[in-house]
């Protein structure tokens, strides 16, 4: 691919592993000196509750119910997309797709989205790019975080950006001026999953856990994990999830207190990572930017400035980074930082797919 063109319109797809749906941006990026974007169409598109639940034991189908559920969630996304384009009559170059991450499991050297972009290119008509994390992976790195490329050079402004998804990531800027990311802890992930044992599907503007009680032996299990006691780079997906913090709160009593207790254990884990590497402004994004109570807590301990942008950067920040690193990916340019992933080298992840060629 040419890396001569200036200007891209791509559609970022973003499946999170808090299944609130596919969040669809459909993207305008500009280099002059540097990148610039604009959000110029954003969508969540809600998977419901059959496909949330088959999502969220995706993990336990067979191989041929898993390749099923790869076909079929790739056509549903591409149907999703295409109508979405077309109603929004924008002329697009490629749609980035990173799919929805089933297993993550580096240090066995695998990592698995499915939604299968090839049904999506073929629904759609346009190219698609998709698999970024496998290269990164086969290099012997995480194959995460992907995100601090694009906040290096679209979010410069802010020493921190901290996204509270399924999972809290964030990318700073080192004393040197790089760039370093990690996944933090399970955030939403843990938090919705107690919130719907209470009869909600999230806990709305934390206002469970801002009236609940610390469960002091729980909060303390929780951040007595060895995973926090990890050097970086390090990631985390949904297998330490099962394997050791669903016993964990799923052993305490009453929800509500649980619900409070994950919450200022998110918040100390985060402000531990913020203490350490010292003050500077944090643009917080991901679905965790809505959760009143858990901002409160960050901002009443942290030394540092706690901004919580607009709705459309709040929502689709990975989505819009998702597609600029199908941008790079388009023009043969690194995608990821083995600073971050602890790969052996920088390179340059995923896989594009020409339906019309």
């Amino acid at each position: 691919m040419s890396s001569e063109k200036k200007s891209y319109v791509v559609a970022g797809l973003m499946s999170g592993t808090s299944l609130d749906g596919l969040d669809v941006a459909i993207c305008r990026f500009t280099k002059n000196n540097k990148w610039n974007y604009e959000i110029l169409a954003a969508k969540t598109f809600d998977y419901g509750h059959e496909l949330k639940l088959k999502l969220s034991e995706a993990h336990l189908l067979s191989g041929e119910k898993l390749m099923r559920l790869h076909s079929d969630l790739g056509m549903l996304h591409g149907e999703w997309v295409h109508d979405f384009i077309l109603r929004q009559k924008i002329e697009i170059d490629f749609i980035a797709s990173h799919g929805h991450t089933v297993f993550h499991q580096p240090e066995k050297g695998f990592t698995l989205q499915i939604a299968s972009p090839q049904h999506i290119a073929a629904i759609a008509g346009i190219p698609v790019v998709a698999d970024f994390r496998t290269l990164d992976v086969a290099l012997g790195g995480q194959g995460a975080p992907l995100v601090p490329i694009g906040d290096l050079q679209l979010f410069s402004n802010y020493k921190y950006c901290l996204n509270l998804g399924g999972i809290a990531n964030i990318s700073m800027k080192n004393s040197s001026e790089e760039i370093i990311a990690f996944d933090i802890c399970h955030c939403n992930m843990a938090l919705n999953f107690i919130a719907e044992k209470l009869g909600h599907s999230f806990d709305r503007d934390g206002n469970i856990a801002a009236n609940g009680k610390i469960i002091p032996e729980l909060r303390d299990a929780l951040n007595q994990l060895d995973y926090f006691q990890k050097p970086i780079p390090k990631s985390l997906g949904k297998e330490l999830f099962e394997q050791k913090i669903l016993p964990l709160i799923s052993s305490f009593i009453p929800e509500e207190y649980v619900l409070t207790t994950i919450t200022h254990h998110i918040a100390d884990q985060i402000l531990s990572v913020l203490h350490q590497f010292g003050p500077g402004e944090v643009l917080v994004t991901g679905g965790g930017a809505y959760h009143k109570f858990l901002i409160e807590l960050l901002r009443d301990q942290a030394a540092s400035k706690i901004v919580v942008p607009e709705d459309n950067i709040i929502q689709f920040k990975e989505a819009l980074i998702f597609a600029f690193l199908g941008v790079l990916r388009w023009r043969n340019e690194p995608n990821c930082l083995a600073s971050v992933t602890g790969a052996s080298r920088n390179n340059c992840g995923g896989v594009i797919i020409l339906p019309n060629e």
